[in-house]
């Protein structure tokens, strides 16, 4: 007789909640065949959602959420925790346009009290959650959950050593699924993990510390040292018992009733904070996600039965290729190249370097500072250090970037990734800033390609460059087909080119706009108004003669970039203003990314909306022209 299903009763945890212990199991089930179904019509982030299905399971079990705070780390392993929350009715709109984000997010759902999708948040997080329902003596405990990867990062460790200020209060799960920090788990450290967890245990150890206060100090410190190392030596856990935490550990993450036997004495325990270690399987109950955690962290739509991903029409050879390609090209003639990335060696192409040059590449974690700083030094000590890493990640890392590198002018190259809008990843994952907190710095360059022999030609001078800082910028996703140089041609600093030439109207572009700036002067030309289009190359340094020749010779120039305000318009303005071309009667627009975060969409409806298409170019160009306000400067689209 087949079972009733049980997912279908539960619309949010409070639900799940009215069911009893030993029909955990059966939910989870149900649980992981439902986010299989689903990933399998979106695509998505896979392999980590699949490994936490009984975690997600038992926390909203045993904890009162949304009450209790549940503060997902990165927040890709949340898709059972949104059908389990009152969105299964629309997990099949995951990273479409106008659908649920593919991370946690404030303002889809009371459950998502925190967004993430940077790695190694949770823990400061949930500590503020903590304490303030502390301060205002309020009900409720805050739960972070955390992967082994994201322990990499040194900001996890902060919040750790900050964490016994919220007691009790605070509870974090360490998803162990790659690291293997703890020794294999079997019967005796799950039984271990329960009585340690037990309140009986607590009780006694309570009791004994009680007790232990009494004796001399150096016996009391004597008798907690004991206590500490012979529950390590059982359990391990003794570096997070040394940064405040009462450790519980390791757990069968995938045995959803010890799992909830186990929430339930930490949730009811006076210890605090708790450091719950759970040990999961990536892909967990999907046999190709399992076989190949790797492919399957990230996946296409799908086939549920084979397990095939969807491929798109075969194209050109993405940016990311590219780079790795001619990156490796480079280290092979000059053996001071090294590159280093923070825990995206696929992402950044720099798995493919390192097959070539393995002792010249490094992996160090997800520590974007760490990364920068340490190729300052490479850089101080004569290497040639590569920093690939995506736009949006670079962020992370600003100080170091402005106090280790650009103060001390170190040549450290820096390739940005992902640069621009991303698609299906959405605000947290746009590329959309790194011209404006770049382009402010003393001594940087900073380059962005246009196409796939551009980026070639940008690597190259930027291995040869050893006059100070130097970054370059390129988008995610397939090139333009170009064909690539066959030899890379190191570019004058600082210098533009003019890939169109006309007489009335000036587009000047930054990066991969330019095919669109290109269309757009098709069409301009056909209503007679004769279009020069240039690829600036550098928005800093900028090219000076050619901006001003431009500015100064057509009626109506329009700056465009894929890039916040901040960027390339805002420079060509300040250039502008300094040599006294507004008062020349000049009319300039600036083409930006609006000034709000965009959400999740497809690439070529991110640009349309906003306006960064050939049509929006056009458009943008007429308006200036019907204009009659000479002399002054607009910056028109916001």
């Amino acid at each position: 007789m087949s079972q009733t299903p049980l997912l279908d009763t539960i619309k949010t945890p409070e639900d799940l909640r009215k069911l009893k212990p030993e029909q955990m199991r059966q939910v989870a089930d149900e649980l992981r065949q439902e986010t299989i179904d689903a990933v399998s019509v979106t695509g998505g982030h896979f392999g980590a959602g699949l490994g936490v299905v009984e975690l997600t399971t038992a926390i909203h079990y045993v904890f009162d959420t949304p009450r209790d705070r549940l503060i997902w780390d990165v927040g890709h392993q949340a898709y059972p925790h949104k059908i389990l929350t009152g969105r299964r009715d629309r997990i099949r709109t995951l990273r479409m346009g106008g659908g649920l984000s593919g991370f946690t997010k404030r303002s889809e759902s009371e459950y998502d009290p925190f967004g993430a999708a940077h790695s190694s948040t949770s823990i400061s997080a949930a500590l503020g959650f903590a304490v303030a329902n502390k301060l205002a003596g309020a009900p409720g405990k805050a739960i972070a959950v955390i992967g082994d990867g994201a322990m990499s990062a040194g900001m996890a460790y902060e919040a750790m050593n900050n964490a016994e200020a919220a007691g009790n209060r605070l509870v974090v799960i360490l998803n162990d699924n790659d690291m293997s920090i703890a020794p294999p788990v079997g019967g005796l450290s799950h039984y271990l993990a329960r009585l340690v967890s037990s309140n009986k245990y607590l009780t006694v150890r309570h009791l004994a510390q009680r007790f232990a206060r009494k004796l001399p100090d150096s016996l009391h410190r004597l008798a907690r040292k004991i206590e500490e190392f012979a529950r390590g030596l059982a359990t391990g856990g003794t570096l997070f018992e040394e940064l405040g935490f009462y450790y519980v550990g390791p757990v069968d993450g995938h045995d959803v009733e010890t799992l909830v036997k186990i929430l339930e004495n930490v949730r009811d325990a006076a210890e605090g904070p708790m450091l719950v270690h759970v040990v999961t399987r990536k892909g967990k109950g999907y046999g190709p996600a399992e076989a190949a955690a790797d492919k399957y962290h990230g996946v296409q739509k799908f086939d549920v039965v084979s397990g095939v991903q969807a491929k798109g029409e075969p194209g050109p050879p993405s940016y990311t290729a590219v780079f790795a390609a001619a990156l490796t090209d480079e280290a092979a003639r000059d053996d001071k190249v090294v590159a280093i990335t923070a825990a995206m060696p696929s992402g950044t192409g720099l798995d493919k370097f390192a097959q070539r040059f393995p002792d010249r590449v490094f992996d160090v974690g997800i520590a974007e500072q760490h990364a920068v700083t340490f190729a300052a030094g490479l850089a101080a000590q004569g290497r040639r250090p590569f920093v690939a890493i995506y736009s949006t990640f670079l962020q992370r890392a600003y100080d170091q970037v402005v106090h280790d590198v650009a103060i001390q002018n170190l040549p450290v190259r820096f390739a940005m990734d992902r640069a621009g809008l991303v698609g299906a990843d959405g605000s947290t994952h746009a590329g959309s800033f790194d011209l404006a907190y770049l382009g402010t710095l003393p001594n940087f360059v900073v380059m962005a390609a246009a196409d796939e022999a551009e980026l070639v030609h940008m690597v190259h001078t930027m291995a040869l460059h050893d006059a100070g800082p130097i970054a370059v910028r390129y988008p995610r996703g397939n090139g333009t087909g170009i064909a690539l140089p066959a030899a890379p041609e190191r570019l004058e600093i600082g210098k533009g080119r003019v890939v169109r030439e006309g007489k009335k109207v000036a587009i000047l572009s930054l990066g991969t706009r330019l095919d669109e700036a290109l269309k757009a002067a098709d069409i301009l030309e056909a209503r007679g108004l004769s279009t020069t289009v240039a690829d600036l190359r550098f928005m800093k340094p900028l090219d000076e003669a050619l901006i001003r020749r431009l500015l100064t010779t057509h009626e109506v120039a329009v700056t465009v970039e894929e890039a916040s305000i901040g960027g390339l318009g805002a420079h060509v303005l300040t250039l502008a203003s300094d040599q006294g071309l507004v008062d020349a009667g000049l009319r300039i627009r600036t083409m930006r990314l609006p000034d709000r975060f965009q959400d999740q969409d497809r690439p070529e409806r991110q640009i349309e909306e906003a306006g960064l298409h050939a049509d929006g170019i056009v458009d943008t160009v007429l308006k200036a022209l019907r204009h009659n306000s000479a002399g002054v400067i607009e910056g028109a689209r916001a």
